[in-house]
């Protein structure tokens, strides 16, 4: 059986200048999103992130993807640590603390896994909004995306990305830009999760980050 790649399913072009083109010629960025613990907002509190957070999307022209990614999260490396430290301990207390402690993770990677999320906010731009070109024989030629086009493109995309972070940060929470080498490794990721999990990244070579 042939083996096709991963990229073949990956709607990504290219990765340049922290912005996703797409196979359509799309753009987009994408947010990562801090999280707050909403159970334990008083009830004004509650209320009041709720007016903002509808408030926000009401006032947006444009469509966006919420990702919300689980992973479970590897920790043998932290076991190895505490192993390494119970070793070396010469205080025969601090000894037997550090075993129990390692014992009370353990039991608890045993009960269930520990997971993390992470939360993401996908803003994208259309700049190919023109109609296509019709060749001579009438066929429906394919419109490049030019270096023109991407960099005006690009702008309106932070632009954009610019009001969602102001919009997120209405409602308490805090955002950052995702540059090209953490959207390549968010979606090696995705791709890979087991070796994400194990906090493995390949190296990128640096003529593959613009």
């Amino acid at each position: 059986m042939t083996r096709v790649p991963s990229q073949q399913f990956m709607p990504a072009e290219q990765i340049r200048e922290g912005v996703m083109i797409m196979k359509d010629k799309s753009l987009k960025g994408i947010l990562l999103v801090s999280s707050l613990n909403f159970a334990l907002k008083s009830e004004d509190e509650q209320m009041a992130i709720i007016y903002q957070f509808q408030n926000f999307l009401n006032s947006l022209d444009f469509s966006c993807q919420i990702v919300v990614n689980s992973r479970k999260v590897n920790i043998t490396g932290y076991i190895d640590k505490i192993k390494d430290l119970e070793s070396k301990q010469k205080n025969e207390l601090l000894k037997i603390q550090t075993a129990e402690y390692r014992t009370f993770i353990e039991e608890i990677i045993a009960n269930g896994s520990i997971m993390s999320k992470s939360f993401y906010v996908v803003v994208p731009y259309y700049p190919m909004t023109e109609l296509p070109n019709i060749s001579a024989g009438g066929k429906e030629s394919k419109t490049n995306l030019t270096e023109k086009k991407f960099q005006n493109g690009k702008y309106q995309l932070w632009q954009r990305m610019e009001y969602v972070s102001l919009g997120i940060r209405r409602c308490g929470l805090k955002s950052a830009t995702l540059g090209s080498e953490e959207l390549i490794e968010l979606l090696w990721g995705l791709h890979h999760p087991k070796q994400a999990e194990l906090g493995y990244y390949p190296d990128l070579p640096p003529e593959v980050i613009i």
